[in-house]
């Protein structure tokens, strides 16, 4: 597909660094309509009207907007793949790019490019907004002013954040560790299992031991198939049988992302136990993660999990439930064999988890 890209003047005298940022939709590139008195998706051409601070940015920017702008309650795998091969096919020719993406399913689109984009070696960072930018008192320009600046950061001309980053009300977290926390508070995001990637303040003060390392000699390699014969199970007190096993019996499903209590325990009723081996016996990879947010699974360590184990069930240590099934797609879409679907689901991909 060819996209309709165009340049912004900036205050940019030579190629230091070229950004382009993709436009997905959301609530940050949108603008009070007078005439139909709504919010309406503005033309990114018009970007300037509304952010004029981007005239002064010491870097070359392009934009690109999708065809149609998404809200990000309709995101879809499709989409995912999209923006990896739009990455993909400009990787060459720009230094870093910015993601434009609504709040509401951000985290699972960072978690789903830290997989399909493997070896990644530049910035990928996306932002977002809780108030549109045709609001005074949005966030949306600060948000955005500064994840471009990120993005273009570089030290001896290597990038600063050579991985996919979420940039929000301050703070930039790694892709796949974020999670979404607020509706209404403008510091949406948070990662509780793995440290900051860079805090913003008067300065941008980078977490650098916790940075992905920059590796230049590794190839971009582009994955494009997503597995969606997937589901997430939550575990809550009184979930019965008929439902469980409704699940677990879904016609072409290979995974299952079970959102368990605390350190990864489950109730220990003999029908649940005997559902969850019978799925296992049927080649369904069952993926053990806890509904806590901060915090890992210990699979094993109380005796309401010791059972798991023997059963086949897989432990996903501190990995998010975003992170969880985005991986399971990956990988299913990549390979057949499930025992090695397991095996590559306890061990860390791109830092989506600690073991």
């Amino acid at each position: 597909m060819t996209y309709k890209t165009f340049k912004i003047n900036t205050s940019s005298k030579d190629k230091a660094a070229s950004v382009l940022m993709i436009y997905t939709g959301g609530t940050l590139g949108m603008v009070y309509d007078n005439r139909s008195k709504s919010l309406v998706p503005f033309d990114f051409e018009q970007i300037l009207v509304n952010v004029p601070e981007m005239e002064r940015l010491s870097f070359e920017l392009t934009i690109l907007a999708l065809p149609e702008a998404i809200d990000s309650s309709n995101i879809k795998p499709t989409h995912w793949v999209e923006l990896a091969q739009i990455i993909r096919d400009n990787f060459t020719e720009y230094d870093a790019f910015v993601v434009l993406h609504g709040t509401d399913t951000m985290a699972y689109t960072a978690s789903a490019l830290s997989f399909l984009l493997e070896n990644l070696s530049k910035p990928v960072i996306l932002t977002g907004a809780q108030l549109p930018i045709g609001i005074a008192r949005t966030d949306a320009r600060e948000n955005l002013i500064t994840a471009l600046e990120i993005a273009s950061a570089q030290i001896d001309g290597r990038p600063i954040i050579p991985e996919v980053a979420i940039y929000f009300n301050s703070f930039l977290l790694r892709g796949n560790r974020a999670k979404k926390k607020e509706s209404s508070q403008f510091n949406a995001f948070r990662s509780e299992n793995y440290p900051n990637l860079a805090e913003v303040g008067v300065t941008i003060e980078y977490n650098h031991p916790y940075i992905k390392p920059f590796r230049p000699d590794l190839s971009l390699a582009l994955h494009d198939n997503l597995d969606e014969n997937v589901v997430i199970l939550k575990l809550f007190p009184g979930i019965n049988e008929k439902i469980v096993h409704n699940i677990l019996n879904i016609e072409g499903l290979k995974g299952v992302v079970m959102e368990t209590f605390g350190a990864g325990n489950t109730m220990t009723d003999e029908w649940f136990l005997n559902e969850l081996k019978a799925a296992n016996d049927r080649g369904i990879v069952i993926f053990n993660v806890s509904q806590c947010d901060g915090g890992k699974v210990l699979q094993g360590h109380y005796q309401t999990s010791s059972k798991l184990s023997k059963i086949g069930v897989v432990s996903g240590s501190d990995i998010t439930t975003e992170a969880a099934i985005t991986k399971m797609m990956y990988l299913f879409g990549r390979e057949t064999n499930h025992e090695k679907v397991k095996f590559l689901l306890e061990q860390p991909i791109c830092g989506e988890m600690t073991v």
